[in-house]
């Protein structure tokens, strides 16, 4: 762990422009990961030029913005692609004309990219994995960890684990969770921004917990349509967070959310409790890990095709 640990410090060294990146319509992990990094560098390395792309998630200001400036001389610059399994989910540009790419990822390895390429899949998020670097650093180089990349990395963790509620949930995790923990980061306003909901939301949330399908074989299905998210003022990157809202439904094991897009395909949302998902996901344009994934569908029909799959994993379980 220590050997590429030198060598993403190794390759930070050797660049003056640095540009970290995550995957597009950012959860708290992605933003965590991208921003605490940034952070960490710029307060040990003040002359280097750090630079944070991809569009900022308004549900998500509290945590991070992204820098308004674009990258310059993109052949001298080092990008860090953080918490992103493939290259076509990479939010920003100039990385492929980049001096040097690094990855750092807990995904799934679908796509081998970046050199080094520090992939962990036993790590329950990116930002345990930057917790642990940080420290690394500290212990290593005498680097100093200021306050806001521990909050970022803590915000990451506590995302991605569902405040530790998920089986992603290691010893390690709350260790690191603990280590951001020792800096002044104030958890509260943390969980006040992740779990705070405007009215328009609570109300929507209503009508899913209302109108969710749950099939004989354990299976929970809801559509977002267009019409329903205009009917009640949620974006799409906003519902996300009714991702979980019947997952303590008794003899539920995995669930599905089809949110509709502008031109008529679907945004698919993956969930389960002890089922392996990912393996649909990546037959549906997706991947993620066993039980979060997400993928794309281009019509309804191919949301019913991964229903039935859905309900076929689900049954060979029981059998």
């Amino acid at each position: 762990m220590s050997s590429i640990m030198q060598q993403i410090y190794e390759a930070i060294q050797s660049y003056e422009n640095i540009v970290i990146l995550r995957h597009e319509k950012p959860d708290p992990d992605a933003l965590g990961s991208q921003g605490g990094l940034a952070a960490l560098i710029k307060h040990n390395e003040p002359a280097k030029h750090v630079v944070m792309q991809g569009e900022d998630e308004p549900g998500l200001s509290f945590l991070v913005s992204m820098s308004e400036e674009t990258a310059a001389l993109l052949e001298k610059s080092l990008y860090i692609i953080c918490d992103t399994a493939n290259r076509e989910r990479i939010d920003g540009s100039g990385w492929d004309k980049a001096g040097q790419m690094a990855k750092i990822d807990h995904h799934p390895e679908v796509d081998v990219y970046g050199e080094p390429s520090w992939v962990d899949t036993k790590s329950s998020s990116t930002c345990e994995m930057m917790m642990s670097f940080a420290l690394w650093l500290k212990e290593e180089k005498a680097w100093e960890i200021p306050a806001e990349a521990a909050r970022l990395f803590y915000a990451g963790i506590i995302g991605d684990t569902g405040r530790f509620q998920h089986s992603n949930t290691t010893p390690k995790t709350l260790q690191m969770a603990a280590e951001a923990l020792k800096y002044p980061i104030d958890p509260a306003s943390l969980f006040a921004g992740f779990y705070s909901s405007e009215e328009t939301l609570v109300r929507l949330k209503g009508k899913v917990l209302s109108d969710f399908e749950l099939s004989a074989n354990g299976v929970g299905v809801m559509y977002l349509t267009q019409s329903l998210l205009k009917e009640y003022n949620v974006t799409i990157n906003g519902s996300s967070a009714l991702m979980n809202v019947f997952a303590d439904v008794e003899g539920i094991k995995a669930w599905v959310f089809f949110v509709e897009n502008e031109d008529g395909s679907y945004r698919v949302r993956l969930r389960s409790k002890r089922i392996v998902i990912n393996e649909l996901a990546a037959r549906h344009n997706g991947g993620g890990h066993p039980n979060a994934s997400g993928a794309k569908a281009e019509d309804l029909a191919e949301t019913k095709a991964i229903i039935e799959e859905l309900n076929s994993l689900c049954q060979e379980q029981q059998t």
